[in-house]
């Protein structure tokens, strides 16, 4: 089955989705920028003359404002004249930067949680088939491109269509293996008439600026996703499927007849089903299709990831049943990632297997699944407790961070204290307060469930308190109140 792509566009946000074989394999969100919106538009590749509002020599950084409600984090390592001219003698950063200095920079990774957007001072612009690095000279291939001969191949086309005394670096995108010396030029000539702009315009700037912002999610499906093996781009906007077609026409004549506007009076999520592995996505547990399941725990320094074989009894024998369970574990996994965009390190605990032959062919199975992942991962083999460590690099929000936020009742704990819980400490709370005021009478204002529980179970300590005291205690429930709310009010 041909791989298909599917993009729902509304004026609030645009979603996309990549089917290979059927199966939905990456989600992308982009939010409106709006005033009224949130945005959670990706801020990586985007360019800003920016001003240096703080120096850390203890952490060898600085922070950047550029513009955005936080500032901006910039490590001496990303300072590219620093790093290319003094390589591991690079000067400290007190050396390189002082405060209110004005400097080009480029966002690396988005901001994440309460971190604020990483820079780097090495500029990047991507085209459609080539990265132009203009403070390099080199020529880059990319790595998926593994043909030795090939990439040969390439790098000499391109060295033999740059004009003389051009200036720069490139790295040969994958998209570039079958592309035609036309096509080379123009990428070259857009690429370079860009960075000239680029320059005009930062001139004389001190304040921080946006510069250059990276094409928006609709467009970088056109730049990065289609290939040979997408048989059809489905819009279901009308205004978002003609100006692809218009940039298709200026700049991948190849992909106009992939883009289709769909007309349909289903909704085109609906229709593929992608509404239901958007919710799939962001539940903690995933059903095998043998039975077992998965548990995904997304914390600040790490997931976790746990197979567990459910209500898979097998076959043969017990090892047989844990063999395939951890073997279709380790496919679901790689696909959970992409979906969920999770990022940082990963510890995925298989089910513990008895021999090396299994564990091999499961770690093999497991790397296999995980080739197909645009992002750079590292995987580890099995550690001494029988785990699997690996690393997946992280430059935006995961999916479960874009679409939710942390539960108001129990604050992204995923737990809640307990009606008795509550109970003893609002016990706590009134005699701390009747040793601090002398009030006639002390009301409670809680949930249903405590009310109960003080009505019930914990009558009798109530009556105790207020003996206790010496003041009278009254209860009043409050329907707007969760479990763990509540008010002490002195009459």
């Amino acid at each position: 089955m041909s791989d298909e792509i599917l993009i729902n566009v509304t004026p609030q946000e645009t979603r996309v989705a990549v089917i290979q074989h059927g199966v939905v394999q990456e989600l992308y969100i982009e939010r409106g920028t709006n005033s009224s919106l949130v945005s959670n538009s990706s801020m990586v590749s985007n360019m800003y003359v920016g001003r240096v509002k703080r120096v850390l020599p203890g952490m060898q950084s600085a922070f950047i404002d550029i513009g955005q409600e936080r500032s901006a984090f910039l490590h001496v390592a990303d300072i590219w004249d620093n790093r290319s001219t003094y390589g591991d003698a690079a000067k400290p950063i007190e050396k390189v930067l002082f405060e209110g200095q004005s400097l080009m920079v480029q966002v690396i990774k988005d901001p994440i949680g309460t971190k604020g957007a990483r820079l780097s001072t090495q500029i990047s612009i991507a085209g459609r088939l080539l990265v132009y690095l203009p403070q390099e000279d080199n020529i880059g291939v990319s790595q998926r491109i593994e043909n030795d001969v090939d990439r040969k191949t390439l790098r000499e086309k391109l060295q033999n269509l740059l004009p003389e005394g051009h200036r720069g670096g490139y790295i040969i995108r994958t998209l570039a293996e079958d592309a035609s010396d036309e096509e080379f030029s123009a990428d070259i000539a857009y690429l370079d008439k860009l960075w000239k702009s680029l320059q005009q315009k930062a001139k004389g700037l001190t304040n921080p600026v946006l510069l250059y912002q990276e094409l928006d999610l609709s467009m970088r499906v056109l730049r990065d996703f289609i290939n040979s093996d997408t048989s059809r781009v489905l819009i279901d906007s009308r205004e978002t499927h003609y100006r692809m077609n218009a940039f298709a026409h200026d700049y991948i004549d190849s992909s106009i007849d992939k883009l289709e506007h769909y007309v349909g009076q289903r909704p085109l999520f609906d229709l593929y089903g992608i509404e239901e592995e958007i919710e799939r996505a962001l539940t903690r547990r995933v059903d095998l299709k043998s039975g077992g399941y998965l548990i995904f725990d997304q914390t600040e320094a790490l997931t976790t990831v746990d197979v567990n074989t459910g209500g898979f009894v097998g076959g043969r024998n017990f090892d047989d049943t844990i063999f395939k369970t951890n073997l279709e574990a380790a496919q679901v996994i790689a696909r959970q990632l992409r979906l969920r965009n999770l990022g940082g390190i990963i510890i995925c605990d298989f089910i513990d297997m008895e021999t090396n032959d299994h564990r091999n062919a499961v770690l093999e199975e497991f790397k296999k699944a995980l080739a197909f992942d645009h992002t750079r991962i590292t995987v580890n083999g099995f550690s001494s407790l029988g785990l699997v460590e690996m690393t997946r690099k992280r430059t935006r929000e995961s999916l479960a961070h874009v679409l939710c936020e942390p539960c108001p009742m129990c604050q992204g704990r995923g737990e809640v204290k307990t009606a008795q819980t509550i109970c003893y400490q609002i016990h706590r709370e009134i005699v701390r307060e009747a040793r601090q005021f002398n009030a006639r009478e002390y009301r409670i204002l809680a949930s249903q469930a405590v009310i109960d529980m003080f009505l019930d179970e914990e009558a009798q300590s109530l009556a105790q308190l207020s003996v206790f005291i010496g003041k009278p205690v009254s209860l009043q429930v409050e329907t707007l109140y969760n479990q763990e709310q509540y008010d002490v009010i002195l009459m």
